[in-house]
């Protein structure tokens, strides 16, 4: 009996570092042609990707040259000394990364992975703390680009509201990235795990079209972690057609090219209305060949980046950190750090959803609703 139960808190185990591996191998593997919308240059400047590279100017799909962004105030500094680079043509987006390294939502990501291991649960204040101390501080990261979450964030931060009220409504898959993390922490307590995963989302990527893209995401990966196969987790879901996202004829795209998919009848953009359901597509047609499905997601280009770390994480999360090669997990620069409850933690956490010394988060709102935030104006363009 001792021996089955020790080979299913493995099994667990290995399910868990899978997600978060995964999470960052996605990521990591895509970087170099991240935000490639022709196909044809994607091929040119890098071949067919199958391992990490380097990243390497110019970009010919690159928008820096018209994106722009001035702090306020010294409060809201995050540009740093990359800000010279904006506004020039051709500069890659992650130009200073090496191969392996992550881009800034994962590195984000891992800020969130320290606060829920150091802190034993979910504390929206830590992470904030965190999250403000890494973007202000110069030299913490080498990201060139900083998306428009984070700039919208901190123009908020500068004028003086709130941490928690300075997110402005959203739209883009890669906030579905900074829950992963989360979900993987709470995994046995899943109605935790959708709070927790949707209070934090709604820290940098508030409203209802980032709550609906979550929701399905948080079920998908919540069912595999617990031991559903991802092919059955999403035909379930498809299935039930509850969901918005998952109503799409995934079934008949089967037999059509992956280009032709997430390319004509899905955008390859980073909105989740169309992110999320390439995902979706992906995982179920390499549901049972985590590399096949992120070596076809890096190539497809556009946002692959914010695809890829959602699809690894699902993959990783089916079928455990073992299914990943090897070349892929050693060569992660900066690897997820390891995330595990002690008995304390969850009996604080369970007497919390159970009524018994009730705690509440400062930065608790009803899911979607957020009170009194600001909307922003949103900037051109096709990146988040």
């Amino acid at each position: 009996m001792n021996d089955v139960i020790r080979e299913n808190r493995n099994r667990t185990t290995a399910k868990r570092a899978g997600a978060l591996y995964g999470m960052f191998i996605g990521d990591a593997l895509a970087m170099p042609v991240h935000w490639y919308y022709d196909r044809r240059a994607l091929l040119r400047d890098y071949g067919y990707v199958s391992d990490f590279l380097s990243p390497q100017n110019p970009h010919p799909d690159s928008i820096l040259w018209r994106s722009s962004f001035s702090a306020i105030n010294a409060k809201g500094e995050i540009l740093h000394s990359q800000a010279r680079y904006w506004g020039q043509k051709n500069v890659h987006y992650h130009q200073f990364l090496e191969a392996g390294a992550n881009t800034l939502n994962v590195k984000i990501s891992q800020l969130l992975l320290e606060s829920l291991r150091e802190n034993g649960d979910y504390v929206a204040e830590d992470f904030l703390e965190r999250y403000i101390t890494f973007m202000t501080t110069p030299g913490k990261h080498r990201d060139t680009y900083i998306e428009e979450c984070h700039r919208n964030f901190f123009t908020n931060y500068a004028k003086g509201l709130p941490p928690d009220e300075c997110g402005v409504d959203e739209k883009h898959i890669g906030g579905l990235v900074g829950i992963v993390p989360i979900v993987v922490f709470y995994q046995d307590l899943p109605d935790r795990a959708r709070a927790a995963a949707l209070e934090h989302l709604a820290l940098t990527h508030p409203g209802p079209k980032m709550t609906t893209a979550a929701l399905l995401f948080i079920d998908l990966l919540l069912n595999v972690l617990a031991g559903t196969p991802l092919r059955k987790a999403i035909t379930d879901h498809i299935g039930a057609r509850k969901h918005p996202l998952a109503l799409y004829p995934f079934m008949t795209w089967m037999a059509e090219s992956d280009e032709i998919v997430i390319g004509r009848r899905l955008s390859t953009a980073c909105y989740v209305e169309h992110a999320v359901p390439a995902v979706v597509y992906l995982a179920l047609k390499y549901h049972d060949d985590p590399e096949k499905a992120l070596i076809v997601n890096t190539n497809l280009g556009g946002d692959n980046a914010g695809r890829g770390a959602v699809l690894g994480a699902l993959l990783g999360a089916a079928h455990g950190v073992e299914s990943f090669p090897r070349r892929w997990v050693d060569g992660l620069l900066d690897p997820p750090v390891e995330i595990q409850r002690a008995e304390s933690s969850r009996l604080k956490v369970e007497s919390r959803l159970t009524g018994n010394g009730r705690t509440k988060s400062r930065t608790h709102r009803p899911t979607g609703k957020p009170a009194n935030r600001p909307t922003g104006k949103r900037a051109h363009g096709q990146t988040g």
